[in-house]
């Protein structure tokens, strides 16, 4: 078939064949003109359909370079002018096409803050995160439960972040309490679910019923009696994992009626996942004990935990562990959380970590504060540091005040670029190798002495 008159491709631009239908197919979209829009479908698209979203054939990729692409080589007008394409494109009939429109949609969100933007199209957006969350598969349902959190990062509390949930929350629940659908769907849902209520809920019964879907979950792994001392890893951990982390968050912004029924149903069952064989639902539990003993201290100052000498033997002994089975990597991550986690839970201290970003710098002096920038930074990824320099929503939750004005001069010399972050890499990856190589060989000649 002539490739100018491909299957019933309707001719836009108004000029020229086969070799610019394509370029004139992708103009037209990102323009914000609407294009005949398939039947939403699983099915991947054909080669044709593929080719005629050329422009944007790999939607991911325009974010991967960040917002140092946007500052060098382009202007504010260029990434939204990508972005509206990259939304027609969450549309599309290719399943791999909206993954990657909705993970390049993501990763600009995380880098860049665009608010005006956003707000303009958050129904757009919003319907399109329904309708791949309800169909999607498994990696398409965590592009856009991923998206969800960041888009209410964008909005922040308000009656624009509010409706998101509304029209999500009863999605993401469903997903998340469905055993058929993918562990990793449902885990991204998870903690999209408890960031989206922190942000947006302004509602106590839609906070507890948050609070009480996720316990269901991670409360499947608590010890049964029944049960061994050891608590056997599933796939059903990751989950699990996620729901108790996002659980936690909620916590930490309940009323002290609600905190003290959840310390009590919890401060004797939690424990038991410390003796979990996954490392990492070892150092979730752990945290989590950590600030529920700094949210009941907070309320009642002399509080008083009945188990204390048997938990502070069971964080001793994970703070110290040197199990042969265990991977050495695993065990350096446990030890150094866990002695913090002790002196919390014995001295009632915290080891104040400092966070600096641009001019600013923030100090995390417990452990509420800790958790609730873990999560977002989960989220956010390498644009937390941005997000804490421009987002008014975080700046309040970390009480940084204002966003600090800082000229373009200023900002230029703190950047740095591409090619020295090369070069910095390039030195740093010779030294290792040099190192490596001198170890090397002073093993050789201790075995050649021998």
């Amino acid at each position: 078939m002539p490739k100018n008159k491909k299957r019933n491709t309707p001719h836009r631009g108004g000029s020229g064949g086969g070799g610019s239908g394509a370029a004139a197919a992708t103009a037209a979209t990102a323009g914000g003109q609407h294009r005949n829009v398939q039947p939403f479908s699983d099915e991947d698209a054909s080669i044709e359909t593929m080719s005629h979203c050329s422009g944007y054939s790999d939607p991911s990729s325009f974010a991967e370079d960040g917002p140092e692409v946007l500052d060098e080589e382009g202007t504010q007008e260029d990434l939204e002018y990508k972005l509206k394409g990259l939304i027609d494109l969450t549309l599309d009939k290719s399943a791999k096409t909206r993954q990657a429109a909705l993970e390049g949609i993501k990763n600009a969100l995380a880098s860049k803050m665009l608010y005006e933007f956003i707000l303009e199209r958050r129904m757009t957006l919003t319907d399109s995160i329904e309708r791949c969350l309800k169909k999607g598969k498994s990696d398409e349902q965590r592009a856009a439960a991923a998206l969800a959190s960041v888009l209410c990062i964008q909005l922040g509390p308000g009656i624009e972040s509010e409706e998101v949930l509304k029209t999500l929350g009863p999605i993401l629940k469903k997903i998340i309490c469905d055993g058929t659908a993918s562990i990793q769907a449902r885990q991204t849902c998870a903690t999209c679910f408890g960031v989206c209520c922190f942000i947006a809920t302004d509602d106590i019964t839609e906070l507890y019923s948050t609070l009480q879907c996720l316990e269901n979950i991670f409360t499947k792994s608590y010890l049964k009696e029944k049960d061994a001392n050891v608590i056997c890893s599933t796939p059903n951990t990751v989950l699990h994992i996620s729901s108790l982390l996002a659980w936690t968050l909620l916590l930490s912004i309940c009323p002290i009626n609600e905190v003290k029924k959840k310390l009590e149903m919890h401060f004797h069952k939690l424990p038991s996942l410390l003796s979990s064989d996954d490392v990492n639902m070892r150092i979730a539990a752990g945290e989590s004990l950590a600030l529920l003993f700094e949210l009941a201290r907070g309320i009642e100052s002399d509080f008083f935990y009945e188990d204390m000498e048997s938990l502070t033997q069971m964080l001793r002994a994970l703070a110290t562990d040197g199990n042969k089975h265990r991977a050495k990597v695993d065990k350096r991550k446990q030890r150094s959380v866990f002695r913090d986690i002790l002196r919390a839970v014995e001295e009632r201290d915290f080891p104040t970590e400092t966070v600096k970003f641009g001019p600013e710098r923030m100090y995390i002096d417990c452990w509420v504060k800790k958790h609730t920038y873990d999560t977002f930074k989960e989220v956010l990824g390498s644009g937390m540091q941005y997000h804490l320099q421009s987002n008014e929503f975080l700046r309040n939750v970390f009480e940084l005040g204002p966003p600090v004005m800082v000229d373009a001069a200023t900002l230029k010399t703190m950047k740095i670029s591409r090619f020295e972050r090369h070069l910095y890499n390039s030195a740093a990856f010779k030294a290792r190798t040099k190192a490596r190589s001198k170890c090397r060989d002073k093993r050789a000649d201790v075995g050649e002495f021998f």
